[in-house]
């Protein structure tokens, strides 16, 4: 028995997320499928982070055991064969049997990307969040440094989370605008459910003037979801990088 790790690209648009949902497609859904008809096995993978519907992933990580006698390096071509063209694996290799993309240490990397034009791009749609009005990038990178460094992210969190402990740390994070796009791009240790996506909605009123910079800090103090920006839409978000820390 081999354990096989895949790096997994992604357009998450027509998909109900990462994880296996009752209700509709799913990434981990289609990989399982193609893996089982490529090596006659029951397998179900592993998924490294599990990404909400209409969330989109360059560098998705996910394992199965198999006792296929495949190379493992070429598992990726042969599962793309079997895939619908909006996933794509780009990389396959054997690791240790016991190794587990949850249980390693990584930073993970998010672009958020926000389109600031007056009238919405139809070519962006699927991948911005469309926002009138014109953003100041100073205060939205003012504001981002609250964020960075150790913190209780409970204000940033969906309610309805299960995670054991809200505390995270944001080792980066910054805005940038190039012509009418803005990316907010944030490295952490881990990220709460929701928690990149609240992030860039209070970001984006703060960018509008609805909210202080300063006032970063209080949200974070309350713990409180409410005093927090709204969570921006799915399709503008990317799992950009997972980077292993040796």
């Amino acid at each position: 028995m081999r354990r096989i790790l895949l790096t997994v690209a992604y357009d998450g648009t027509d998909y109900h997320g990462w994880q296996i949902q009752n209700n509709g497609r799913t990434i981990e859904g289609e990989l399982n499928r193609a893996i089982n008809e490529l090596t006659g096995e029951v397998i179900e993978v592993i998924g490294a982070s599990r990404t909400d519907a209409g969330v989109h992933g360059m560098c998705n990580r996910a394992v199965f055991d198999t006792e296929s006698t495949i190379p493992a390096d070429r598992f990726y071509a042969a599962i793309n064969t079997l895939l619908p063209d909006d996933i794509r694996v780009t990389s396959s290799k054997e690791v240790e049997p016991d190794w587990h993309p949850r249980k390693v240490s990584t930073h993970k990397t998010y672009e958020y990307v926000i389109d600031n034009e007056e009238v919405a791009n139809p070519k962006l749609i699927r991948y911005s969040w469309h926002v009138r009005g014109n953003l100041s990038i100073e205060k939205m990178n003012e504001a981002a440094g609250y964020l960075k460094g150790e913190h209780d992210f409970t204000s940033f969190c969906c309610v309805n989370g299960n995670a054991l402990t809200n505390v995270r740390t944001i080792i980066d994070i910054g805005v940038y605008k190039k012509d009418n796009l803005v990316t907010i791009r944030v490295t952490g240790n881990g990220f709460l459910y929701n928690m990149v996506r609240i992030i860039a909605g209070t970001l984006v009123n703060v960018g509008l003037g609805r909210t202080a910079c300063e006032d970063i800090n209080k949200i974070l103090v309350a713990k409180d979801r409410t005093k927090a920006g709204p969570t921006a839409p799915p399709q503008g978000l990317t799992l950009v990088e997972i980077k292993d820390i040796v």
